[in-house]
């Protein structure tokens, strides 16, 4: 936990107590650890997919900021690039 707090302060150069949500990858992409400030102590989420890898967005700068919807869908292990509807209607009537 204190080596991903570091990592946001000084890779990402972010306040890790600022209330933002920080996402890291592991390197073989199955697993993903959230970090935040939760306002009196940080707190750590970890996932692991059993089948798949999460799709990760590419980074000009290091950083790069998602929705609430895109975050959603990263963390269920859905490519959040191209969602697709499940059913569109095809009358009004």
């Amino acid at each position: 936990m204190n080596g991903l707090a570091a990592k946001a302060q000084t890779a990402l150069d972010e306040d890790p107590f600022s209330g933002h949500v920080f996402v890291f990858r592991g390197r073989r992409g199955d697993m993903l650890k959230v970090l935040w400030w939760s306002g009196d102590g940080l707190c750590l989420l970890a996932k692991r997919l059993e089948r798949g890898r999460f799709v990760w967005p590419q980074a000009g700068s290091g950083g790069v900021a998602l929705t609430q919807a895109q975050l959603s869908m990263l963390l269920e292990g859905i490519d959040w690039r191209r969602p697709e509807r499940t059913w569109r209607p095809t009358s009004a009537l």
